[in-house]
């Protein structure tokens, strides 16, 4: 039972909303690793194969500026609705794609519903969560989409090499309906502000709607992090092999696991002492998990690597939304959710290519130990925002003795 000065969390309509995301996750993330080897069966070259990444995140990014200002201005059921059945649709139309050039229109504008999606549940999601409990409730929101992104690729690939792209399509299509009815149950909240704003296509701005200037600073770091985890999402397979490591799954496992059980504490410190000391924490287990990774020859130290970065990176990410989510007013929550979202497809779209090019010249270990600087800079960046946070207390602190001599 909650203590009467502990606003409740877990309303039915919260938990309805975790199960659905983890769904449309899952769907999508079954499909994630899946494109390239189905694009490449279909005939296409290596330069069409690296854009059916690059073109799905282009489109993703494209759609949230317009989404983030729909959502100054609109109720949230017909959003959310309206986007997972686009997934749904465009998950279904893989199976017509036989042509390469078709199936690259088709993953450009499944970009667009993704990008929709996502930006559109993140913003309910702070509307559901009570303001004094956002870190805790937005890091049980941010896991429905962490154990997506780590165990459905892994699903996909096995489905996809044993039984074909057509039931692995047909999987991820039935996911996506579970999750649609799911959504469907909720109780959406739309914020009083947001009520009394009429919706003027005129007033929409790309830079308006693109970008939140009270919480730009830690998106960059956003995009620092997932920067340094997709040297993880788009080389340990390959890891696994060159290391004869056949159980590379348990890494998947272990880092799920690990953000599971860490994931209700982390919220609890985000809530009680801030983002700054949690995302040091985080991001020091990060950078040993990649550094555990890089010496990995045995499942052993496979499962030790997994388990440190999901304890890190699995409490990292969400706890980055709640402070972006937190410095932000609430009309423009869509806006600033859609901006996180976007930098998390930056981070991994430019890290594929970087650190693409890099293992051209490297082991994959060493790309590993490259990648966790990227988990140092922003220990750096986040300490920085501390000192300045504590100095700015401090003058106010001042200026009211002043005040009131």
């Amino acid at each position: 039972m909650e203590h009467k000065d502990v606003p409740v969390l877990w309303s039915k309509s919260f938990i309805l909303l975790i199960i659905g995301n983890l769904f449309l996750f899952m769907s999508f993330m079954m499909l994630l690793p899946t494109m390239p080897p189905q694009a490449k069966a279909l005939g296409a070259s290596d330069i069409q194969i690296g854009l059916v990444t690059t073109l799905f995140a282009v489109s993703a990014i494209l759609i949230r500026p317009f989404i983030g200002f729909v959502l100054e201005s609109s109720s949230r059921k017909w959003l959310v609705i309206v986007g997972a059945l686009a997934l749904v649709l465009l998950t279904i139309s893989y199976l017509f794609t036989f042509a390469i050039l078709l199936f690259l229109i088709v993953r450009f504008i499944h970009g667009f519903a993704w990008g929709w999606s996502t930006t559109v549940n993140g913003t309910v999601a702070v509307e559901l969560v009570p303001s004094k409990r956002i870190g805790e409730g937005m890091g049980y929101f941010g896991l429905s989409a962490t154990i997506g992104m780590i165990i459905a690729p892994s699903l996909g690939i096995l489905v996809y090499q044993n039984f074909g792209f057509q039931l692995l399509i047909i999987c991820a299509t039935s996911l996506a309906l579970i999750a649609i009815v799911t959504l469907s149950f909720v109780k959406y909240e739309t914020p009083k502000s947001v009520q009394e704003t009429t919706f003027n296509p005129k007033e929409f701005t790309i830079l308006g709607s693109l970008f939140d200037k009270n919480s730009w600073y830690p998106a960059v770091i956003v995009i620092l992090a997932t920067f340094g985890y997709g040297a993880i999402v788009t080389f340990i397979v390959i890891f696994g092999e060159e290391r004869g490591i056949d159980q590379i799954f348990l890494y998947y496992f272990c880092n799920a696991v690990m953000a599971t059980i860490v994931r209700p504490i982390s919220g609890k410190v985000f809530d009680a002492k801030g983002p700054w000391a949690l995302i040091v924490a985080c991001a020091i287990l990060t950078i040993a998990g990649l550094w555990v990774l890089s010496y990995t020859y045995s499942v052993g130290m496979l499962i030790l690597a997994g388990a440190l970065f999901g304890t890190g990176y699995g409490s990292m990410l969400p706890a980055l939304q709640a402070w972006i989510l937190s410095k932000t007013d609430p009309e423009r929550r869509g806006i600033a959710n859609g901006m996180f979202y976007s930098s998390i497809d930056l981070g991994l779209g430019v890290s594929a290519i970087l650190l693409g090019a890099v293992s051209a010249y490297v082991d994959l270990g060493t790309v590993f130990q490259i990648s966790s600087i990227c988990f140092v800079i922003i220990i750096l960046m986040t300490l920085y925002d501390s000192l300045k946070q504590k100095k700015q207390v401090q003058k106010k602190g001042k200026m009211f003795l002043l005040e009131n001599k």
